[in-house]
């Protein structure tokens, strides 16, 4: 229950961002989430593309630095104390997040918060043993 996701570096400067987002809409490559973090010298996007194959090709074909990692997704009671819920299943389980991202689907119960922990494995069987729901890698693409 893991989901592919592209990790860009890109440059701190303007207008990169935007390079990748025209790169990818060209290719034909749909964007479903999305999170950028900086540092000093180089910013981190961590994208879900509906073709993480393609996606990868033509990134590293324009110069872009890029990596295919996983992550897990966790579907979210879109409710007050949706997130609690889950963080105490992640807590009960000694899991450690590394870093997490989320978006709200339009029309739906649940929203989706995307997860990289330290041991993905261990935390698959975690979540699934606390009955937390996650989602294929398929239903995050087609979303």
């Amino acid at each position: 229950m893991k989901v592919e996701q592209i990790t860009v570096f890109l440059e701190n400067r303007s207008g990169r961002l935007a390079e990748v987002a025209a790169l990818l809409a060209e290719a034909g490559v749909n964007i479903r989430a999305t999170a950028l973090a900086d540092a000093a010298d180089f910013g981190i996007l961590r994208l879900i593309v509906n073709d993480t194959e393609k996606a990868n090709q033509v990134l590293k074909a324009h110069g872009f630095t890029v990596s295919k990692t996983h992550v897990v997704a966790v579907a979210v009671p879109d409710q007050p104390g949706g997130l609690a819920q889950i963080l105490a299943a992640i807590k009960s389980a000694r899991l450690n997040v590394e870093y997490m991202y989320a978006f709200v689907h339009r029309r739906a119960v649940d929203a989706t918060i995307l997860f990289r922990f330290d041991d993905m494995d261990h935390a698959v069987a975690s979540l699934q043993a606390a009955g937390v729901r996650l989602l294929s890698g398929e239903e995050i693409y087609s979303i």
